[in-house]
């Protein structure tokens, strides 16, 4: 266990995340890819981006809306356009920018209407930092853009490519700093797992426990809950990827995926359990879902590829599904960072044919699913794994390599009710020899 779980605190007595170092390395590699790309420059909206180049924040509440933008040009420094007065903070307290913070306002996804002209002048703000460093004829990379803008940079004679497999690519291999805060943000779910699991019980809801994970990872120093997928009972399968106000009840699986961020690092994090017992065939597919992650698991290293790890995971028609696009994401790894999926993604899908080699440095999620023989119970597990440079770290902690039964506290007059138990036993020979004493005495006849 070599990675080290900090508090969230700054101090002066030991050295913790230096934030210095961070800002300085993620620029860095993106300067660098930029430099080795044929593009003049790199235009992005995408606040993950935003916030890896230029290390500005603004809040959760914009991170729909592409209200900020940033551009790299070669051999420079980045210049940030942002949300009115929020610029004339990020002079005053981001040294690093000065007065390369700028306010600037773009459409707002479509709330300022085409005739205002946001978009042209968002255009001429680009062109016109682009002719100052003799650039406008430089294709010019570009992550995510409203077409309104994309039309009035092409209007303006600017190039404009894709440009957000750089930017991919820069955050593919994270810092020391970046896997400290990764780190960091998994401990935090930790807690919330442990705090959840004291609470459940049957008549807790699916959105109460949203609720109380929501809380202790904000007390914790979450910046952003992005979401808690909270799926019990018959809700597990199939997976439909959002909770609902669905009371748990004795006897239901149910299973989390928690993200949120710190400093801007996600979490994707799934938990399954049991409320008071669980069935056979719930345990039996627990332990299925448990063996394919551990599979995985254990090729991560450097110089395995993606393809290695998908290959032993089962294919969408040995769980109930025509093909994998249908199967997508049941069996699946990808990248976690400033974004919840980031490079590499590893799925049947695409990985067997399109491997990439695993690297220290990267980070990622591996997620395995198993329906269960009933037809509506299944298992859902997930990890969290550094590659190391002679293997791996998983750093999500919270117990799971068997079955968690929570709220098991059913005490019967001979003793604890098992917690592996369907919810209708089979009848006792009693109760069958009372069947066909009754029948016999009342000439009904049983089947």
């Amino acid at each position: 266990m070599g990675l080290k779980t900090y508090g969230t605190m700054a101090v002066d007595w030991e050295n913790r995340v230096d934030f210095e170092r961070l800002r300085r390395e993620r620029l860095t590699r993106a300067k660098a890819l930029l430099q080795k790309s044929e593009m003049g420059a790199l235009l992005c909206f995408d606040m993950n981006n935003v916030r890896y180049i230029t290390a500005t924040h603004i809040g959760t509440w914009a991170q729909d809306k592409n209200s900020r933008f940033t551009l790299l040009p070669q051999n420079d420094e980045p210049i940030l356009w942002d949300f009115g007065s929020a610029a004339k903070h990020h002079q005053l307290n981001c040294p690093w920018l000065g007065e390369r913070s700028r306010a600037g306002i773009p459409l707002l996804r479509g709330a300022m209407s085409p005739e205002m002209g946001r978009a042209e002048n968002v255009a001429r703000k680009i062109k016109v930092e682009l002719e100052k460093r003799k650039l406008q004829h430089e294709p010019l990379g570009v992550d995510i853009i409203e077409p309104p803008i994309l039309f009035a940079l092409q209007k303006e004679g600017i190039k404009v490519v894709d440009g957000q497999q750089i930017m991919s690519d820069a955050r593919v291999i994270k810092t020391q700093d970046e896997i400290t805060l990764l780190n960091m943000s998994a401990m935090m779910v930790d807690a919330a797992y442990d705090e959840l699991y004291r609470a459940m019980k049957p008549g807790m809801s699916e959105n109460q426990a949203v609720g109380l994970v929501s809380k202790v990872l904000y007390d914790l120093g979450s910046e952003y809950v992005e979401a808690v997928n909270a799926i019990s009972g018959e809700r597990c399968n199939p997976h439909p990827h959002v909770f609902s106000d669905r009371v748990l009840r004795p006897g239901d699986p149910v299973y989390y995926d928690i993200l949120h961020s710190y400093m801007g690092y996600r979490t994707c994090y799934y938990r399954c359990f049991t409320i008071g017992y669980a069935s056979h065939a719930m345990v039996d597919a627990y332990k299925r879902c448990r063996e394919y992650l551990d599979a995985a698991i254990e090729l991560i290293r450097p110089g395995r590829t993606t393809a290695q790890v998908a290959s032993v995971w089962p294919r969408a028609q040995e769980f109930g599904f025509p093909d994998e696009e249908a199967a997508f994401a049941l069996q699946f790894g990808h990248g976690v960072g400033l974004a919840i999926w980031e490079k590499p993604v590893i799925s049947r899908l695409v990985s067997l044919e399109h491997a990439h080699e695993l690297k220290p440095g990267m980070v990622f999620a591996l997620e395995t699913f198993w329906p269960s023989t009933d037809g509506w119970s299944a298992a859902r597990i997930e990890e969290e794994i550094v590659v190391t440079e002679t293997g791996h770290e998983v750093i999500t902690r919270f117990p799971a390599e068997e079955l968690l039964v929570a709220g098991a506290h059913y005490h019967t007059v001979n003793g604890p009710l098992p917690t592996t138990r369907e919810s209708e036993a089979a009848p006792s020979q009693r109760v069958l020899e009372m069947v066909e004493a009754g029948a016999k005495t009342e000439g009904v006849g049983v089947r």
